[in-house]
């Protein structure tokens, strides 16, 4: 539970980085253009405005490497303690063997399911054969009658 809090914070602070990235670009590409310069000067600034953005992104990029490679580490480090808690607990062969004993329930009763629809299916076919059997009767009496 508590991961996916992280994840979810983590993930909102990308999302609130890269907004904040975009609307800064959508920003300031704005202004540039609706300022009342010269094209020399609009080409300036936009230059300037695009070298102090690649230093920044730079900088966000650093910043974003050297904090994943801590996080990574870290997962790295409660995964191995969780596996190590997990197998000394023994839980894993609990929960193989109790997987076993549902599969096998779960077969048994499944095949009876099966067993018992065979079952009315013969009845039903029996049923069927029957009622055929007399209208066949019933149709060579009628035939009999009509032919006499």
């Amino acid at each position: 539970m508590a991961n996916e809090e992280r994840r979810e914070d983590q993930m909102n602070t990308k999302d609130f980085v890269i907004g904040a990235l975009v609307g800064g670009i959508v920003g300031a590409a704005t202004a540039l253009f609706l300022a009342p310069k010269s094209g020399r000067e609009l080409r300036e600034d936009l230059n300037g405005q695009a070298s102090v953005l690649k230093e920044k992104t730079n900088q966000i990029r650093e910043s974003a490497m050297t904090h994943g490679s801590a996080l990574a580490a870290a997962a790295k480090e409660k995964t191995n303690v969780v596996t190590q808690a997990v197998q000394s607990n023994d839980w894993v062969n609990k929960v193989k063997t109790l997987k076993t004993e549902n599969e096998q329930e779960f077969e048994e009763a499944a095949e009876a399911e099966a067993e018992a629809e065979s079952i009315e299916v013969e009845e039903a076919n029996y049923d069927v054969q029957q009622k055929l059997e007399e209208t066949k009767k019933a149709f060579d009496e009628t035939e009999q009658i009509l032919n006499k």
